[in-house]
């Protein structure tokens, strides 16, 4: 596959059956063959994004010690801001040429995941920064359920299975700040390595211009680019391990741009769409027969977690 299918929610949000179907074989389709689709239809409005973007841009001109004030220790980067070059790919140990911020999970009254998450940082400099990170945070994860619905209905579930175990899930979104690449990279350092999502699935703002590569099951690297609308939506490894490799997980990476374009910025806000931790991740059975026998060990959504960001540097053992 050479590019990346594109769908739209409106069909599967539509009172006609057919259309809902469309969707859901179009979108079952796409993450079998390569784990990525772009999604119009989302609802994210353009002056949300645009307000969005306007204060990530805020956020990241401010002064680094002024940023390393949000930079909070012993979480792991679960909250707040994390500086430039800190977090690196699994089994890279070149740092990625970036800095992000984390908005996390608005835990509703009463969850008993209520105190299970770190509390959300506050930039006191940018008064509107965390009131449009929470609205777009809570836009962006609606669209998500509604795309984990039209999954379950393609692996055979109940069109529903998957809405207790995203409430109140450990989801994180994140306004990424590629800088301007000022000196030739060390060690082969790009914007974000080669990798693939640890979480459920990732729902990607900003991959309009040329950097997002994945690759597909032919081993190349194929452009993905969306359209202004389009929202970028991938299968990560959590909800690749519970479907037994049926949805794929696919490796991608942000590539440097040309030398020409090395003065210029970057940025991306991609969403990470976690479960609650005691998410049973173990094989579905919906997904193992005898062509297909169980390919991963049991575990739980919040052992895997902690178990990758182990590994992408983010907690020490």
């Amino acid at each position: 596959m050479q590019q990346i299918p594109s769908v739209d929610l409106r069909d599967f949000l539509s009172d006609d059956p057919a259309r809902k179907q469309k969707f859901v074989n179009e979108i079952g389709k796409a993450y079998e063959d390569i784990g990525f689709v772009a999604l119009k239809g989302h609802f994210l409005d353009d002056q949300l994004v645009e307000n969005l973007y306007e204060e990530v841009r805020n956020f990241f001109n401010l002064p680094l010690e002024t940023k390393e004030k949000y930079e909070i220790p012993g979480i792991g980067g679960q909250r707040g801001y994390v500086s430039f070059g800190k977090e690196s790919a699994k089994g890279r140990s070149a740092g990625d040429l970036k800095e992000f911020w984390h908005f996390g999970q608005y835990v509703s009254e009463g969850s008993k995941y209520e105190g299970q998450y770190p509390d959300n940082v506050e930039v006191k400099e940018l008064p509107k920064f965390n009131t449009i990170g929470k609205e777009a945070f809570q836009m962006i994860e609606k669209t998500g359920v509604y795309v984990l619905r039209a999954l379950a209905l393609h692996l055979g579930l109940d069109e529903f299975y998957f809405d207790k175990y995203v409430k109140d899930g450990n989801s994180i979104l994140r306004p990424i700040h590629y800088p301007p690449i000022t000196d030739e990279p060390k060690d082969g350092a790009v914007r974000a390595a080669a990798h693939g999502d640890i979480n459920l699935i990732t729902l990607l703002m900003g991959a309009q211009g040329k950097g997002l590569q994945v690759m597909n099951h032919d081993g190349e690297w194929v452009d993905a680019m969306a359209e202004p609308d389009e929202l970028m939506i991938n299968v990560g490894d959590m909800l690749s391990r519970h479907t037994n490799n049926k949805l794929k997980s696919t490796i991608h990476q942000v590539v440097n741009p040309a030398r020409e374009l090395w003065g210029s910025s970057r940025y991306s806000i991609p969403f990470f769409m976690h479960p609650v931790s005691d998410m049973s991740l173990n094989c579905l059975p919906e997904c193992i027969d005898a062509e297909h026998p169980k390919q991963y060990e049991d575990t739980t959504a919040g052992e895997f977690l902690h178990e990758r960001l182990v590994e992408l540097g983010l907690i020490k053992k």
